[in-house]
């Protein structure tokens, strides 16, 4: 017998490190800056991709830098105004399951694509994608998780 194949639409590293980094951000907003080797020992990472992610990021507008002793990064806005669709763009670029949904796709560019049947089912999951990443604030993300951690069996209610 033949094993299926499997199908897989997988989160980039870049996207799901930068992500994690960003939450740690959050966690701290608003007590100054945190350093890359403290979101790195948290979040189990390492530091020199982290520090690349913050570049990326910090280019992108999402984080600032503070030099010195108790230096390190922090958000430059609310984390209720940064969505992850923000986060994922600065560090991966766009979400696209298929070339041919993509904004930079160069319409003729595949030679089935007057006849693709699957083209519309593509363009649906791009824009659903999109849309749920882009109504997700980092904000969101933590208050999911502290719903969840006050749901634990064992937590007090």
């Amino acid at each position: 017998m033949v094993p299926a194949a499997s199908f897989s639409m997988r989160v980039s590293s870049k996207a799901h490190y930068g992500l994690r980094m960003m939450t740690e951000f959050t966690r701290g907003y608003g007590k100054g800056p945190m350093s890359i080797a403290e979101v790195a020992r948290v979040e189990h990472l390492p530091v020199a991709y982290l520090e690349q992610l913050a570049a990326q990021l910090r280019r992108g507008g999402l984080i600032e830098s503070t030099r010195g002793v108790h230096g390190g990064y922090a958000l430059t806005r609310p984390p209720e105004q940064i969505s992850v669709l923000d986060v994922v763009r600065i560090v991966e670029g766009e979400v696209s399951p298929v070339e041919c949904v993509a904004h930079d796709y160069v319409s003729g560019s595949c030679i089935r694509e007057g006849e693709c049947a699957s083209r519309g089912l593509w363009l649906r999951l791009k824009e659903s994608i999109d849309t749920v990443l882009s109504q997700t604030t980092l904000g969101d993300l933590l208050a999911d998780h502290a719903l969840i951690d006050s749901m634990a069996p064992g937590t007090p209610a």
